[in-house]
């Protein structure tokens, strides 16, 4: 009984190896072919079905405030590449530039829409346009704000950098 599992160095010697490496990148490619794929698809489809939704949130932002319907920043992206991201604006004009935390009193800056279309997260939905330009995901970690230094320093250092940033911030 013993000898059944007893290790023959003749036939291990005489075996047929296989190198994995070749299937892992295969594997790896053939993930991000389809991921970007679904995230075309799925922000074509969300263009289209949600069309009215931006249509009727555009109308209203002009309504409620001047300025732009489009608030545009620079994000940092994958590999640390800078990029614009779109969001329906839900802040006055002359809001300061600063992320939501840095304000003290953001309330007094958001409009009325604003506060609705950011409680919803409606805001972000002009965010499908960055996907369709390759410039995030529907899943990956949010986009970081460029004086955000040392978040950005730690994603380097946990190679979160490497990931291209999605809405759902996952």
């Amino acid at each position: 009984m013993e000898e059944s599992f007893r290790f023959d160095e003749e036939i291990y010697e005489n075996a047929i190896t296989i190198d994995l490496s070749n299937v892992a990148n295969k594997a790896s490619a053939l993930y991000s072919i389809s991921k970007r794929t679904m995230d075309i698809v799925s922000s074509l489809v969300g263009l289209i079905l949600l069309s009215p939704l931006f249509l009727l949130v555009a109308i209203l932002i002009k309504l409620d405030s001047k300025g732009p319907i489009i608030f545009k920043q620079i994000r940092i992206g994958k590999n640390s590449k800078p990029f614009y991201i779109y969001k329906f604006r839900s802040m006055k004009i002359d809001a300061p530039n600063l992320s939501t935390e840095e304000f003290i009193n953001a309330s007094d800056f958001t409009t009325k829409v604003g506060k609705f279309i950011r409680k919803t997260s409606i805001d972000e939905l002009p965010q499908l346009v960055n996907i369709l330009k390759g410039d995030m995901s529907i899943v990956g970690p949010r986009p970081v704000i460029e004086r955000e230094v040392r978040l950005l320093e730690i994603r380097k250092e946990c190679n979160v950098d490497s990931i291209l940033p999605g809405i759902t911030g996952l």
